[in-house]
């Protein structure tokens, strides 16, 4: 459903060995042209990627757009196990394998980049460049939700991840799906400020959806916008989604990613983290957390006056970061001029 709007890409499908079924758009490049891997995010879909795929397809790259386990035309397991990183980074692996991608540009966005992050430990060789949008690199290690929300409430005056006990709650993804309209006008605000008041802070994010209050939406998020993404939503719900949130809380990644050798925790390729100044979530200021060692060939980019979501929101500046990262991979340009 969401790959029909994401012309010139075609739909196409694959099967993991475990028999789960992953949708996906391709479109190829023209010769010497790299590929784009995009992966979305939260509660997203490939189709999140429409105007970045119709500008990379016009200028003859490549570009491979699955939606993510739990979304879209993807199957939507039941199993909280089946939603560790490292089996649905494989998964990822497994569709380039598939399209005979020997390497790929990956950008990722929000929750996509715990995909990314992964593969970048997991199979390095696959991937010529980075770009993390929203939240940089993960390293590997547990998430400490609570010393999080502590450090952000004396930062900033308000926990930053506050939100995450409500999706971590087994009956989350039903009251997201009985509230859908409400729940939607709160992701994607009207104005950058209601995350501060309405969606981070403990708590507040439950209240909203439940009360099924409901808010205009963003010029940038038009109406027929938001019914095809709430349509594409409707396919499997926000219960797949919110794995993705409890999977994380309860550690149920660390195990795996303990095992990562240390040599494969540094990304050695040129990357690009994209924040934005007015996303109150995740705040730009993370961005600053980077360990040189980790990244050595890294560049910041900050989009101004863009909340969470710079793919639609600033869709020609994410454009153009885009398509001169590329002119970096291919020789043609500089990581720090981007």
């Amino acid at each position: 459903m969401a790959l029909n709007h994401l012309p010139p890409a075609t739909g196409k499908t694959l099967q993991t060995p475990d028999g789960v079924k992953y949708a996906y758009a391709y479109s190829a490049a023209a010769a010497k042209k790299p590929t784009f891997l995009l992966l979305h995010g939260f509660p997203s879909s490939s189709y999140d990627w429409r105007h970045q795929v119709k500008k990379l397809s016009e200028l003859g790259y490549g570009v491979i757009v699955p939606d993510l386990l739990g979304y879209g035309d993807t199957d939507s397991p039941t199993d909280l196990e089946r939603y560790k990183m490292k089996k649905m980074a494989t998964d990822v692996s497994l569709i380039l394998e598939k399209e005979s991608l020997e390497t790929v540009i990956g950008v990722a966005h929000d929750w996509g980049v715990g995909i990314l992050s992964r593969l970048a430990n997991y199979f390095p060789e696959k991937f010529s460049g980075y770009i993390f949008m929203s939240v940089p690199y993960i390293e590997p290690g547990p998430f400490p939700l609570d010393a999080i929300n502590a450090m952000t409430e004396q930062n900033f005056g308000y926990t930053a991840f506050g939100y995450w006990p409500f999706f971590n709650e087994d009956d989350a993804g039903d009251i997201c799906d009985k509230n859908n309209t409400s729940f939607t006008s709160l992701v994607y605000p009207q104005t950058h400020e209601m995350w501060k008041t309405d969606f981070a802070p403990l708590g507040a994010c439950k209240s909203w959806v439940t009360s099924n209050t409901v808010k205009p939406l963003p010029t940038w998020f038009p109406e027929s916008e938001a019914a095809t993404h709430a349509e594409i939503i409707a396919k499997n719900g926000y219960r797949g989604p919110l794995n993705w949130y409890k999977v994380t809380i309860r550690g149920l990644n660390t195990e795996d990613e303990a095992q990562i050798p240390e040599e494969n925790k540094i990304i050695k390729t040129p990357t690009l983290v994209v924040v934005t100044d007015k996303d109150y979530v995740c705040r730009a200021e993370s961005a600053n957390q980077i360990s040189p060692k980790s990244i050595p060939n890294l560049a910041i980019k900050t989009i101004l006056g863009c909340g969470h979501w710079p793919t639609l929101e600033a869709k020609d500046e994410t454009n153009e970061i885009l398509i001169k990262f590329a002119a970096v991979i291919e020789g043609r340009g500089k990581l720090g001029d981007i």
